[in-house]
């Protein structure tokens, strides 16, 4: 048996056991939802609806609440010398369907997992960026001489400090962030979005490149 929902504003064929990812719903990884918005259900007697299939409905359970591939969006004004660019990332629930029901059969209730006590001697949470950004160093500094950061556009004496007190040193360091670094060292400089409006990561890989010719 299989089903086609809609949610999110799109049309899904499902089938049980099927993983999916949908646009963001509200809820964390094990709740269960259910998709009321049934436009047909298929089988040896398919029933499609008008629009919708009464007493029909899909349950899920929510596996991930993630975030998709970064999309660069980039526009720019002829002759204005206007340019703008930025990153986004859409937010995205990756289900796992459960059953389809019909004929207004109800979803059976899930029972809640049992609550573990916490340790008394439970280890402290993690360093979060912006206290990194009070002395904790995000990376780990390579050995040998720091490079001149200050050489990257926007990069001044005050930042390049702080980028030093955060174990960043390098061009190649800057060069090989990765998504998540960029977000952490954001996060920790309050810098919302401005390594790559100013686009460090070509601006580094050069430098290196410049530095390793000479």
């Amino acid at each position: 048996m299989f089903a086609v929902i809609k949610t999110g504003g799109k049309q899904y064929r499902v089938a049980a056991d099927d993983s999916l990812k949908i646009e963001k719903l509200a809820g964390d990884a094990g709740d269960q939802v259910v998709f009321d918005n049934v436009l047909m259900v298929g089988g040896d007697a398919p029933v499609i609806g008008s629009p919708l299939v009464d007493g029909a409905s899909v349950t899920a359970e929510i596996v991930e609440q993630g975030r998709g591939r970064k999309i660069i969006i980039f526009k720019k004004r002829r002759r204005k010398n206007s340019r703008r660019k930025n990153g986004h990332r859409q937010d995205f629930t990756l289900v796992k369907i459960t059953d389809i029901l019909t004929k207004g059969a109800k979803p059976a209730a899930k029972k809640a997992a049992p609550k573990a006590d916490k340790p008394k001697d439970e280890p402290q949470e993690k360093p979060k960026p912006e206290a990194a950004a009070a002395g904790a160093p995000l990376f780990t500094a390579p050995a040998g001489e720091a490079d001149d950061l200050k050489k990257i556009s926007g990069v001044g004496p005050a930042l390049e400090k702080k980028l030093n007190d955060l174990g960043i040193t390098t061009y190649a360091q800057v060069a090989a962030f990765s998504a998540d670094d960029i977000t952490n060292v954001d996060d920790a400089l309050s810098f919302k979005g401005r390594i790559e409006r100013d686009d460090w990561i070509s601006q580094a890989k050069a430098l290196a490149d410049e530095a390793k010719e000479g």
